[in-house]
């Protein structure tokens, strides 16, 4: 079987896992949190409490839904073609799976944006009085600060991200 249609095929199958899950601890918050008092975990560190977000990240761009839709298919656009064009070696793994993580996050808040018209969260940093955010927020946040260490700090040379973006030209 071709070696690029087992990475789509795995790409695929942890995108799901974690989609699901995303969806899965929304629906638990909805049911267990929405019109109650927070569920503390760590008293004044961290908590579970409801909160429906129109916005981006931190509560940013209130009801800008279109603007989101755009956002994610372009994410979703990126994803799949490198996805499909990154060469077939082991050493471009980790660009792979920070990849998935972000279109699985960014797919689990398309999902509430689609089917509520807001985002449902419910982790809550209490201590430094941090956003209340969710599961896909963290793929989000996680796959691109992994995505940035990866890019910005040697991980892959200047010939390897090139041949990434093939239509950059070479510098002459």
């Amino acid at each position: 079987m071709n070696r690029r249609i087992i990475r789509l095929a795995l790409s695929f199958l942890l995108f799901w896992i974690l989609f699901a899950f995303d969806q899965f601890t929304k629906k638990l918050a909805v049911a267990r949190l929405m019109g109650r008092e927070p569920y503390v975990i760590l008293k004044g560190v961290f908590e579970l409490q409801y909160s429906e977000n129109e916005g981006a990240a931190f509560g940013l761009l209130q009801g800008q839904q279109l603007l989101f839709y755009l956002v994610a298919f372009l994410v979703f656009a990126a994803v799949l073609y490198l996805l499909w064009t990154l060469p077939e070696k082991s050493h471009y793994l980790p660009l792979i799976l920070c990849l998935t993580v972000i279109a699985s996050g960014a797919a689990g808040n398309l999902a509430d944006r689609v089917s509520q018209g807001y985002v449902v969260d419910f982790l809550y940093f209490k201590l430094i009085d941090f956003p209340i955010f969710n599961v896909a927020d963290c793929c989000v946040t996680g796959g691109t600060g992994l995505l940035f260490v990866l890019l910005f700090f040697g991980f892959y040379s200047e010939e390897e991200l090139s041949a990434m973006v093939p239509w950059r030209k070479e510098k002459q």
